[in-house]
């Protein structure tokens, strides 16, 4: 009897490339992987709007959808639209109540409107701002997959994230969060499958926990 295969999406995080999904490698007889890039948004484009483009990439309608960060918001999004197999956050939230204070309270005074995001889609080599040996390799990992720095692009993503109101959690969705992450705390994060010492990179620096642990998490959660 035929092994049956499953297609995941996986869509990165804010302003970065597809490339953070680069040591992400599953069973080839099981799994094919797909990656959907970020699009530029259209004048005045609603979240809902721009996951319904985000969704016309999708070949497979009956498929697994995997965000990190502002990506798992976005795949909640299009689950809204193509009711996938099954919806798998990192590195995200499921809803406004999740977000740290800080960031309800850019929302609410919309100071995220003052945000440099002009200066920081011109910055050409995050390198050269760093200084230590620790900020470098930070720089040289935002330099290699942070790579979407169009302006319009920033301003909606940023203004999305902070101003998302779902309320419902999406049926069949699995949260996997690191109990280091600073952008997004563990302490206000409800039902995920935690992983120690993990950050909000970790799709990145703990690719090998992903790879052990991703195929046993989608098996357990189809069924």
């Amino acid at each position: 009897m035929k092994q049956e295969v499953n297609y995941i999406y996986f869509v990165p995080g804010l302003a970065a490339d597809v490339s953070i999904f680069e040591y992400v490698k599953l069973p080839e007889d099981k799994y094919v992987c797909k990656t959907l890039p970020w699009k530029i948004p259209q004048k005045k484009e609603t979240l809902k709007a721009y996951a319904q483009r985000m969704c016309q990439e999708i070949e497979h309608k009956d498929c697994i959808l995997i965000g990190v960060s502002f990506g798992g918001v976005m795949v909640q999004e299009m689950s809204k639209i193509i009711n996938p197999k099954m919806v798998v956050i990192v590195s995200s939230v499921k809803h406004r109540g999740e977000l740290p204070r800080r960031m309800k309270f850019m929302q609410k005074t919309k100071m995220y409107k003052l945000l440099p995001t002009r200066i920081v889609s011109k910055i050409g080599n995050w390198e050269k701002l760093a200084v230590g040996d620790f900020a470098k390799k930070r720089a040289a990992l935002y330099q290699k997959y942070l790579s979407v720095k169009d302006k319009v692009y920033l301003d909606w993503a940023i203004e999305k994230l902070l101003c998302w109101e779902q309320q419902e959690i999406p049926a069949k969705l699995v949260h996997i969060h690191g109990n280091k992450d600073i952008v997004f705390p563990i302490r206000n994060i409800k039902n995920s499958i935690v992983v120690n010492g993990g950050t909000h990179v970790m799709i990145i620096n703990r690719a090998r926990w992903f790879n052990e642990n991703l195929p046993e998490i989608i098996e357990d959660n189809l069924h």
